[in-house]
């Protein structure tokens, strides 16, 4: 799905070759500061590397339309993005976004279920707690159908019973539409029972190559 070569950026990532297999999970692992999110917003060309080169689907993303790469390759970050109105509202315009028909009413009301979101559609969702919100933006990436759904901490702000039906049912859904997921997490626990594959930033950190450096010195 993803391929990787010579990367570098912000003396934080070193990546000589790397690749994301397609309609798999992929966690990416690492201490805080390792360059996680980085890692996403690479391959949602949000940011661009200082050197080195992404290809998705063997096209360089450098070429492709941001906006079109979206629509395929949806990101939630950490704190996501809720705009001021309803909830339905709030999810609905990831389809608009994407250009897809628009969700049912049964729908919504099935993912909000899903997502233990006791809400109706026509609230208020800058209202809604820190986790609400998140799963909002969850539930909004999903409908969008993208080919791959890349996730930043997606349970970070749930307490531990939520966050494990919330991975379920992200799992379910990826696993059932034969999509790809990369989600960062920093539960060495939760993506050693999830992953198919894994990358362990500290392998890339330039950080770390410093440190041993200063310590050389």
């Amino acid at each position: 799905m993803y391929r990787l070569t010579n990367i570098k950026i912000n003396e934080l990532i070193k990546i000589d070759n790397l690749t994301i297999p397609g309609q798999s999970v992929t966690c990416i692992l690492g201490p805080s500061g390792s360059g996680k999110s980085t890692l996403l917003k690479l391959l949602n060309n949000m940011i661009t590397p200082d050197d080195g080169q992404i290809a998705y689907k063997k096209q360089l993303i450098s070429d492709l339309d941001p906006i079109q790469l979206r629509r395929k390759s949806v990101m939630v970050p950490q704190t996501p993005v809720i705009f001021d109105g309803t909830i339905k509202e709030n999810i609905t315009i990831g389809s608009k976004f994407s250009e897809k028909e628009p969700p049912s009413i049964k729908q919504l009301n099935g993912i909000l279920e899903e997502f233990q979101l006791n809400k109706n559609l026509n609230d208020n969702a800058l209202n809604l707690s820190g986790g609400e919100k998140q799963r909002i933006a969850i539930a909004r990436a999903l409908l969008m159908n993208p080919e791959v759904l890349m996730l930043d901490e997606p349970t970070s702000a749930l307490d531990e019973q939520t966050a494990e039906v919330v991975v379920h049912k992200i799992l379910e859904y990826v696993k059932d539409k034969d999509l790809s997921l990369i989600f960062v997490t920093h539960n060495k626990e939760l993506a050693a029972q999830v992953a198919d594959h894994t990358i362990d930033l500290m392998k890339y950190s330039l950080k770390k190559e410093m440190t041993i450096h200063e310590r050389n010195h």
